[in-house]
């Protein structure tokens, strides 16, 4: 499937892009696309769209990305309206819930148990035996302040190693 998407150039903090027609499922780095169809840099707002090409591919069944039809219908090469290309991810979540509101299915009701009086459950609880009290391991294990601490031992630097025979020098 083709795709009339932007290939990024230009240098770091200053984008320019190539508008081309490409395969879907590949990128189109390094020349790997079909055509240039022009080309858009968006700090000096500057665009050149070959509206002929653009209208061949289209009719060829190429789809445009969305902020390529973006371009497109500001430039009057398709009519339409402008697709939201927002990166904020609720805006996008609220729009569909505003298009398509539909009422959630009910979950099936189950049947509610009935619950004890609380006065029984207490009396219930208090007529249990106590059970014997067994250590766990926190209690059978000595606290840390009754050990004695233990300075820890000075690091010493390393030595330099000692070469009894200089070098000679034939």
């Amino acid at each position: 499937m083709l795709v009339i998407r932007f290939l990024r150039i230009g240098r770091k903090n200053q984008p320019s892009y190539k508008i081309v027609v490409t395969d879907k499922r590949k990128p189109p780095r390094g020349g790997r696309f079909v055509e240039i169809l022009g080309f858009y840099n968006p700090i000096t707002k500057k665009k050149d769209i070959k509206k002929e090409r653009v209208q061949y591919w289209l009719g060829k069944g190429a789809k445009p990305s969305d902020s390529v039809h973006n371009l497109l219908v500001e430039g009057k090469v398709v009519e339409g309206k402008k697709i939201n290309v927002s990166k904020n991810k609720k805006s996008k979540e609220e729009d569909k819930t505003t298009q398509i509101p539909q009422a959630a299915p009910e979950p099936p009701k189950e049947a509610v148990k009935p619950e004890p009086p609380k006065e029984a459950v207490k009396e219930a609880i208090s007529k249990e035996e106590p059970k014997p009290e067994t250590k766990t391991t926190l209690e059978t294990q000595k606290p840390a302040s009754q050990e004695p601490q233990k300075d820890p031992e000075p690091i010493k630097p390393p030595t330099p190693p000692t070469n009894p025979t200089p070098p000679s020098n034939p």
